[in-house]
């Protein structure tokens, strides 16, 4: 499913505020073996994936990567594809990153590695992060039209940093901007979550060996409690981080169909 087959639209046509002097060019990569990545995104986007047979709803992908890149295959294209095929408008969001050199690799697992070096990282890719996901919803709604979909069924579902990204969207956010629902993916989120009184409902999904996301994923479900507002955690007893649409022949094969069930349950598809 390549992107050129698809629709693409900038977020920031005049650029993006925050980037401005970047000029790494963005590449696609296999950081491990059948593994397609796209890193040193600059101009944030938007991949437009039109449902087949529009129901009204839409929902914005954004893939994982450390911050350093996306998933952009099974975390993106094939998500997208699926949504897309069962009704529901797709697209997929290319945000920017942490710029990576030559040994990305090796950048990566220092930023996992390092508490101090993540938080650094973070503090300063964070508010890019935000602006592209926040942006992304204005202009879906915006555009609603366009794509057969309904501005008041617009959700936001990300996978690991994207998970974190689609936590951010979900509180921070003005009329505009707001997802009517969303859902972080065994997502990477580090420190606590104040959830805003009218938060949208959330969806959050892992597998129990995934510490890290099922600590975020606990998080997440506390701060929705406190503000009584609608939540659904689902944890797969087999699994690891990362799955995305990969088929490993484990009851989390089928995550997505279980989102699915919950959209409809919201009368949101």
């Amino acid at each position: 499913m390549p992107a050129t087959s698809h629709t693409v639209i900038p977020l920031w046509p005049d650029g993006p505020a925050g980037s401005e002097g970047w000029d790494q060019p963005e590449e696609e990569l296999e950081p491990h073996p059948g593994m397609l990545a796209v890193r040193n995104v600059t101009q944030p986007s938007l991949i437009v994936c039109p449902a087949e047979k529009p129901n009204g709803a839409a929902v914005i992908v954004a893939p994982g990567g450390a911050w350093h890149f996306l998933a952009i295959d099974h975390e993106g294209y094939q998500v997208a594809e699926w949504l897309a095929a069962h009704g529901i408008a797709a697209f997929i969001l290319k945000y920017r990153l942490i710029q990576t050199g030559a040994d990305m690799a090796k950048q990566v697992g220092a930023f996992m590695a390092s508490v101090e070096a993540r938080k650094a990282g973070l503090r300063a890719i964070e508010p890019l992060t935000l602006a592209d996901g926040q942006q992304a919803v204005r202009i879906v709604r915006q555009r609603a039209a366009e794509w057969d979909v309904d501005p008041n069924r617009i959700g936001f579902i990300g996978f690991s940093a994207g998970g974190g990204v689609t936590t951010q969207v979900a509180t921070n956010y003005t009329p505009d901007c707001r997802p009517d629902f969303a859902a972080p993916i065994y997502p990477a989120v580090f420190e606590d979550v104040v959830a805003p009184a009218d938060a949208p409902p959330l969806f959050l999904l892992c597998a129990a060996a995934d510490r890290m996301a099922v600590h975020a994923n606990m998080i997440l479900y506390r701060a929705w409690e406190a503000v009584q507002r609608p939540v659904e955690m689902h944890i797969y007893a087999h699994g690891d981080h990362g799955f995305g649409m990969y088929k490993r022949g484990l009851p989390s094969d089928t995550w997505i169909e279980r989102f699915a069930d919950w959209m409809k349950g919201l009368g949101m598809a």
